[in-house]
This record gives structure tokens, sequence and C-alpha cells, in this order.
């Protein structure tokens, strides 16, 4: 077989399975804290989780799809094991931003869920005034 065509095919092989291992981890791990969220109502944490992970999996494979094309000869086992590793360094680059992207969705969602049961603003109880020299 071309060595280019293994190099394809390691690259899908571990790149899906890169991206169900973390799509996984995050449905697991995401659920406890949408259920907090969304104040206890699993059946809305579990639907917003479910289209998360659903759209977490569509952008990360059409890059991988997108992505598969090497662009240079690789004749040798060494040129195969160095465009696989850009190939791979990329899809776990995407793949922990997406994560960041992910929290960060998170994060905005939990902080205006708390808002209304925050306790109200505290007033100053003085005054500093700032002297110019």
């Amino acid at each position: 077989m071309n060595p280019i065509v293994i190099t394809y095919l390691v690259y899908l092989a571990l790149s899906v399975m890169l991206t169900i291992w973390v799509a996984q981890t995050l449905f697991k791990n995401g659920r406890v804290f949408l259920v907090d969220v969304f104040h206890g109502n699993e059946a809305l944490a579990d639907s917003v989780n479910h289209l998360l992970v659903v759209g977490f999996y569509l952008i990360n494979l059409g890059y991988v799809s997108l992505a598969l094309k090497i662009g240079t000869a690789v004749e040798s086992s060494r040129e195969s094991i160095e465009a696989l590793s850009m190939k791979i360094g990329w899809v776990l680059l995407v793949l922990g931003g997406m994560h960041f992207f992910n929290l960060f969705v998170f994060s905005r969602i939990r902080r205006r869920a708390v808002l209304p049961f925050a306790p109200p603003p505290v007033h100053p109880d003085g005054c500093t005034m700032i002297r110019e020299v």
C-alpha cells in the first residue's frame, strides 16, 4: 500500500478517536455543570448538552475532513511520521480551542443563570479623596 494512503488512514483514525474521546469527556462532565446552571432541570440540561456535543462533532470532524490533504509527497516512513505529527498536532490544537470555547460558553451561561440570585450590591461606607501633589 502507498505510504500516503497509510498516512491518511492513520490520520483519520487518530483524529476521529481523539474527537470522540474529547466529546465524551465534555458530555459527561458538562452535564453536572448544566444541571446546576438550569437549576436542576435535568431534561433541559441534557438537551443542551447533547446539542453542544453534536455541534462539537460537526465542527471538529469537518475540520479533520478539510485538513486531510497533506500537500507534499510522502515517500518514506520518516516523511509519513512527520506529516502525521503535523496533522495530529493541528487536530489537537483545534480540539483544545473548542474545549476552551465550550468552557467560555458554559461560564457565560452560568454567570447569567446565577445573576438573579446574587446578593444586592453593597453601598459604600466612605469616600476616599485623591489629593494632587
